[in-house]
């Protein structure tokens, strides 16, 4: 079962799981879970979630932690709910369940990749897999009749396909930056940062293109 406070749909039927990867697990990755929850629910109304489940981890994650105050203030900004959330450690057991890993920055997926699992051709930066995503016509990917999780598979596995065609346009471009003991201006705009690179991931996601 999903620990308390991470899972948005419950483990059972057809199921996936999508892993936000930071360093402390307090800032980035606590932002990008709740907003791609919030913008689930936006986008398919209420608690429904296609099977979709939601987490995060830091590659040195604090462990227990609270969110930092200043990522719940972005989260408000957004009307997400940052409760109940608490940090914890990336384990060998996230990366092995994760269907799609979503990083921060470069160095936090090359973590990843290098823990093994077959992890390569399911970790992404969060901007990186945004461009790819981006380059998919939807009309390629399977109907949401068939499933959320079946069509998310595809979606990862056509990003997968791009990534050697499609590169970043600069060494910085798939990058999210630490805000950590940053005044709240810049946590919000790493908040805005995020929010714009998920809409188009929830979009094909979900097969919503407007919120409601």
């Amino acid at each position: 079962m999903s620990p308390q406070g991470r899972g948005i749909a419950s483990e059972s039927g057809d199921t996936f799981r999508i892993l936000h990867v930071s360093t402390g697990n307090v800032c980035r990755s606590p932002i990008t879970e709740r907003l791609t929850r919030h913008a689930l629910a936006h986008r398919l109304g209420g608690a429904a979630t296609g099977g979709l489940i939601v987490e995060s981890a830091g590659t040195w994650g604090h462990e227990g932690a609270p969110m930092e105050a200043n990522a719940a203030a972005v989260l408000a900004d957004f009307g997400a709910d940052a409760s109940g959330f608490t940090g914890r450690e990336l384990l060998d057991e996230h990366v092995i369940r994760a269907d799609l890993v979503l990083t921060a920055t470069r160095d936090h997926r090359a973590q990843v990749i290098s823990m093994g699992h077959s992890a390569g051709l399911r970790t992404f930066t969060l901007k990186e897999f945004t461009r790819l995503v981006r380059a998919i016509d939807p009309a390629t990917l399977p109907p949401l009749d068939d499933g959320m999780a079946a069509r998310a598979r595809a979606l990862v596995r056509a990003a997968a396909a791009l990534r050697g065609w499609l590169l970043a346009p600069s060494a910085d471009a798939d990058e999210v930056y630490d805000p950590y003991g940053a005044p709240i201006t810049f946590f919000r705009s790493i908040g805005d940062e995020i929010d714009q690179a998920l809409d188009p991931v929830v979009t094909a996601l979900t097969g919503v293109t407007t919120r409601r």
